[in-house]
């Protein structure tokens, strides 16, 4: 126990001595630059009445530049993580001390010796900068240079694709870290003038379009990915060239995924099918676009799924004063809680409560006083929505009511429904009960001191009984997988996407706003089959069979964005579009949310159907389509 106990004060004072030590190499290294300073400007032969002139002011010059290295913490860090953003502090650190001493011993010099001449301090400020911020970059060079037993390589041989950024960092962590068991061999990128350039002394062995060719000279055990804004055409291709010659390939996360997290190769991962489908990467400024968040409490509901958790994820990064997650899953509270606390995030309230329960969730808003709340709890499966329509209705539509008039209540400032493309021109019970959840954050846009909005986006790679998993299982089984249709075509975007693009528009709500999140180019879910057999190292219809099951009932071809009578207007984010259309009647809404309230609390399936569509003022033949959906066989495409 004495030892434990004992372990804090010892690492205290290593600490301390490891910063003293720093400090003293400082000390002699300003002293041996001021004596050749002099050596330097009089060619090795100093004249006689500057002999003891360098014994009178060293201490002078070592006391002044010591006390602005420690003014600007030049002491805090080790020397062999000495970067380039180290070195222009010790550019700074150096310069001001050269200017501190020469305004010192141009003004006074010792009693009875002449005053330093100005070559001499223009000298010293040049070599002072050499030897200080060279002793650290020897430092460095040395502790990443292999032991005399590692000069063989050990360890997987991995082939870099980007020399920019993230590749530097990469090796450099690499080569600095050699448990990590990588070996970096090689690099590739696409701008013809880096061939044969060195990166960290790694050399670059040619273009993606020679990737072949380099992978069947070479042993290489892993490529590695390293370009966060590649589109996916071009991940698409390198996977596919790894795979043809039985090398894994790995990839750091796109730029919506390293938002809260910098690049190491601890982010290091298998490539998804999100990674190579295709789409643009989306790039956001959050620091900017989210400044509202700021200092603000926040609150998510259904912080436990899968858009809820991301949510976050990414506003403990953005400086919220307070974060409480609210979730009616105890086990997917407790998830998210813990992975925040464990990255340093500490003012977080975790509240268990349901959203449907006034009583639980006023007393989560009077408890915490909420500034800004997100609204991701929602019921989304489309099948089961069929055979339990009360829960949907309760859940998607009054829930979202009921939070709306507890938000204006405690004058919280912003209110944004996460919706979905299920919305638009619904033919479910799903899909309805999310648009009269839009049309109930419209209603408040008359006399509201919120700002309410709602965002509307496609199908969320990865979500929670997503397509992804459903594949996945199916290959996992040894197929077959099964596609209802071989033209059917989704929406597609990955969760940290689509979150940055929800606290973007939040953000420009003015209130009653509904936003559309540009998804891209819809994909074929077919085409998204084979990539997903592909990634898992088989063939499709060789090794997994896919079978067409046959397009059903009232689903739908292709899904939509808008509604027929909305109008879509650009905002200052091009990626997120606003749609407006002519408001429910006020009276219409009301009547309509009180008579669902009636039947839910009844528990009364009777008619429930009908009074959900009158609501929206969705006539029996605009909808006979999704009538008789015959939702019982389960479809993977029909799962988000």
């Amino acid at each position: 126990m004495t030892e434990f106990a004992d372990r804090p004060g010892t690492w205290a004072v290593r600490a301390l001595i490891h910063r003293l030590g720093q400090a003293a190499v400082d000390a002699c290294l300003l002293a041996i630059a001021y004596w050749l300073a002099f050596e330097l400007r009089f060619d090795g032969s100093v004249p006689h009445r500057f002999d003891s002139l360098y014994g009178k002011t060293v201490w002078i010059v070592v006391v002044v530049n010591m006390v602005v290295f420690v003014a600007l913490r030049f002491y805090t860090k080790w020397w062999r993580f000495t970067s380039l953003r180290d070195l222009q502090t010790i550019f700074v650190g150096v310069v001001l001390g050269g200017i501190a001493e020469i305004l010192l011993l141009t003004r006074w010099h010792p009693a009875h010796s002449p005053a330093v001449p100005h070559g001499v301090l223009f000298i010293n400020l040049i070599l002072t900068l050499l030897l200080v911020g060279g002793a650290r970059f020897v430092v460095r060079s040395v502790m990443e240079r292999p032991a005399r037993g590692e000069l063989v390589a050990s360890g997987r041989r991995v082939l870099i694709c980007g020399a920019g950024e993230a590749g530097n960092i990469l090796i450099r962590e690499m080569q600095r870290n050699h448990t990590l068991g990588y070996i970096p061999i090689g690099i590739i990128d696409d701008d013809p003038r880096k061939r044969g350039l060195r990166v960290n002394g790694i050399k670059t062995r040619g273009t993606r379009a020679q990737l072949p060719r380099i992978l069947r000279e070479h042993q290489v055990d892993e490529v590695i990915i390293a370009m966060p804004s590649a589109p996916g055409s071009v991940r698409r291709e390198i996977v596919e060239a790894c795979r043809k010659h039985g090398v894994r390939c790995t990839t750091l996360p796109g730029l919506p995924e390293l938002i809260t997290g910098a690049v190491a190769v601890r982010r290091l991962r298998e490539v998804r099918v999100e990674d190579v489908l295709g789409r643009a990467p989306v790039e956001v400024d959050l620091a900017k676009v989210a400044r509202y968040l700021n200092g603000r409490t926040v609150m998510v509901t259904g912080a436990g799924g899968s858009i809820g958790s991301e949510l976050c994820r990414q506003v403990t990064a953005l400086g919220v004063r307070r974060l409480v997650m609210v979730d009616h899953s105890e086990n997917n509270l407790f998830e998210i809680e813990l992975e925040l606390r464990d990255h340093g995030s500490s003012n977080l309230a975790a509240v268990i409560a349901d959203c449907k329960d006034e009583a639980s969730m006023a007393q989560a808003f009077r408890d915490h006083r909420p500034q800004i709340v997100f609204h991701a709890a929602a019921y989304k499966h489309v099948p089961m929505m069929e055979h339990n329509p009360l829960q949907a209705v309760a859940n998607n539509a009054l829930a979202t009511n009921l939070l709306a008039d507890l938000a204006e209540r405690f004058d919280v400032e912003r209110f944004c429904l996460i919706s979905t493309d299920k919305a638009v021109e619904p033919k479910t019970v799903m899909g309805a009960t999310k648009a009269l959840a839009e049309r109930v954050i419209e209603a408040r846009a008359r006399a509201s001191r919120t700002r309410f909005a709602a965002v509307r986006f496609g199908n969320v790679l990865g979500s929670s009984g997503s397509v992804l998993p459903i594949f996945q299982r199916q290959i996992a089984a040894g197929g077959p997988v099964t596609v209802t249709h071989p033209e059917m075509t989704r929406f597609f975007m990955t969760i940290p996407e689509a979150v940055q693009l929800v606290l973007e528009a939040t953000g420009i709500a003015g209130g009653g706003d509904i936003f559309v999140l540009d998804m891209g180019e819809p994909v074929r879910i077919l085409d998204l089959a084979h990539r997903m057999i592909e990634l898992s190292g088989r063939q499709p219809d060789r090794d997994i069979r896919i079978e067409i099951t046959g397009i059903r009932p009232g689903e739908r071809l292709h899904e939509e964005l808008f509604n027929v009578d909305e109008q879509v207007r650009p905002t200052r984010y091009g990626k997120v579009m606003r749609a407006t259309r002519p408001p429910l009647d006020h009276e219409q809404l009301r009547t309509g949310l009180a008579e669902l309230q009636r039947r839910v609390a009844d528990r009364s399936e009777s008619g429930l159907d009908e009074a959900l569509w009158s609501t929206l003022g969705v006539g029996r033949g605009q909808r006979e389509q999704g009538e008789d959906l015959g939702l019982h066989n389960h479809s993977s495409t029909e799962a988000d």
